[in-house]
């Protein structure tokens, strides 16, 4: 039977999930077999896995850090909203249905068989899982039935460490208040207390320390510096996005949409020297980047609506007329094109003009894609012609099929490897639609678009390939007149290995990990 230890936090972006996949990292370097876990993630940042089930990437991430495969067992419940009061539900990685807020409070229980099913796999397969929660445990309204924080404690039987955040300030408040505000049975679950984010002479905390372990009768078992480590984050919280960022010699813009998902797809250039990526959210903001780039979104319509009336549609599209080319995934693909059709309110219902830039019409399906691909770029015209014949893999996550008038310049080829069956209906490039039998053996079709220095593509991932950053900074950097030598050096995967290891190296220095392995000997 595998131990378990449990990272919550007083809110929400306080660190859990980097501290929990520093934890993978630490167990994995010291031998064990060790696997993440959260019950349930509300994220639009998303993955497919092997099998064509969907996942919240920050599990993945923390997989990356235990040196497993991603499975949707780490992560069974998916809460991706749709709107201000509800999400679409997603358990054991397949759509369930979406729900308002009010009603999924009152379904949720009846899913702790999936959760524990899940855990108890995990279990059979780990020597330590890691677990998850979710905001904060002392949410008194959320409190009844909870499944992700002192809930799952309980039915894991884990210790639990409590992490706070001082770079918000408050950070005794916000440990002792939530020890305060927590049921005597979920106080004895909370084995230690984590200071997370902090910078400076520690020995200035130690009078707080000292009053807040008297308070809660628990021992701080670290105090954890801000780490400047580059590994995935888990949601539009993202410090990433923050556009307090310096122009690079080679400067990429993401249009910041309100409902942005998957914004992991850009995270590889921001690993180059050289190369900025800028998150904006305001037509002012945008300057005169070299590419920018439409990601993918939970409501495609909705913000491209949002696009509109901000004004950020007519300041990306006046950036294109002065020559500047666009790159689409996704969502940011669909609104490329000249209509968005939702015949079964899979989304806002109704019809809407798209952006103009490709020839084509997105029409709204009930059924979702979700599929693992690898595929290879076809004759790529315009400013990134150098991106012709390079291989790539990824993932399809949507809701719509594209389709054109026969005008179409087609991006891609790509073959579907999940190992699942299911029933897709693709747009093909003469307008009608295809349906395809995938059963675990490669199907191959043709996918995305090519329009005057405008590109499209359904497929998350498709810019992790090295070959694909370097023929893209290559190609911007050539056209500015800059030599291109240095810019795109990088084996992405092989510097995700070494945060991932630095990240373990700071968390050794500073948790006491001979006492939190006491803590996991013991349990609860």
């Amino acid at each position: 039977m595998a131990k378990s230890i449990m990272i919550q936090g007083t809110m929400s972006n306080v660190g859990k999930s980097l501290l929990a996949a520093g934890l993978c990292r630490i167990f994995k370097q010291d031998g064990y077999r060790v696997a993440p876990f959260k019950s349930q993630n509300m994220a639009l940042n998303s993955y497919i896995t092997s099998e064509g089930l969907e996942m919240g990437r920050a599990q993945v991430m923390q997989a990356e850090a235990a040196g497993i495969e991603p499975s949707v067992l780490m992560n069974p419940i998916l809460l991706k909203p749709t709107n201000d009061v509800g999400s679409q539900v997603i358990v054991n990685g397949e759509v369930l249905a979406t729900m308002r807020a009010r009603d999924y409070f009152k379904y949720k229980k009846t899913l702790i068989p999936d959760i524990m099913k899940a855990y108890h796999t995990l279990e059979e397969q780990s020597d330590i899982i890691v677990i998850e929660g979710a905001g904060s445990p002392a949410e008194i309204n959320l409190k009844s039935d909870d499944i992700v924080n002192m809930g799952m404690a309980k039915m894991a039987k884990s210790p639990v460490l409590l992490v706070g955040d001082i770079d918000r300030g408050g950070v005794f408040a916000q440990l002792a208040g939530t020890m305060m505000l927590l049921e005597e049975e979920e106080k004895q679950l909370v084995k230690g207390l984590i200071i997370n984010k902090f910078r400076g002479d520690k020995t200035i905390l130690d009078p707080g320390i000292v009053m807040l372990e008297e308070l809660c009768h628990r021992s701080v078992v670290g105090v954890t510096p801000y780490m400047d480590i580059d590994v995935e984050d888990e949601d539009s919280l993202s410090e990433r996005m923050s556009n307090e960022k310096a122009v690079g010699q080679i400067d990429l813009v993401v249009v910041r949409l309100p409902r942005i998902s998957n914004f992991t797809d850009f995270n590889i250039f921001e690993s180059i020297p050289g190369v900025s990526v800028r998150y904006v959210k305001r037509a002012a903001q945008l300057g005169n980047p070299d590419l920018i780039l439409l990601p993918g979104t939970k409501n495609t319509m909705s913000d491209l609506a949002w696009m509109r009336q901000s004004g950020m549609e007519a300041a990306v599209l006046k950036a294109h007329t002065a020559g500047c080319p666009i790159f689409g995934i996704c969502g940011g693909y669909q609104m490329l094109g000249e209509e968005l059709s939702d015949p079964f309110g899979v989304e806002d219902g109704g019809t809407m003009r798209g952006m103009g830039l490709l020839p084509m019409h997105t029409v709204f399906t009930e059924e979702k894609t979700r599929t693992r691909v690898n595929g290879q770029f076809l004759q790529v015209k315009g400013d990134l012609a150098g991106l012709s014949g390079i291989a790539f893999s990824g993932y399809e996550i949507h809701m719509g099929q594209s389709v054109s008038d026969g005008k179409l310049s087609m991006l891609t080829k790509i073959s579907d490897h999940c190992d699942h069956v299911r029933h897709t209906s693709e747009g093909s490039a003469d307008g009608g639609a295809k349906t395809l039998l995938q059963s675990g053996s490669a199907m191959e079709k043709c996918e995305g678009a090519i329009g005057e220095n405008v590109y499209g593509s359904y497929v998350h991932g498709i810019f992790d390939a090295q070959e694909v950053v370097n023929a893209i900074v290559k190609a911007l950097a050539e056209k500015k007149g800059i030599d291109p030598a240095g810019l795109a050096q990088m084996d992405y995967a092989a510097y995700k290995e070494t945060q991932y290891d630095k990240m373990a190296d700071i968390l050794r220095k500073h948790l006491d990990m001979e006492q939190i392995y006491r803590i996991l000997d013991a349990g609860v």
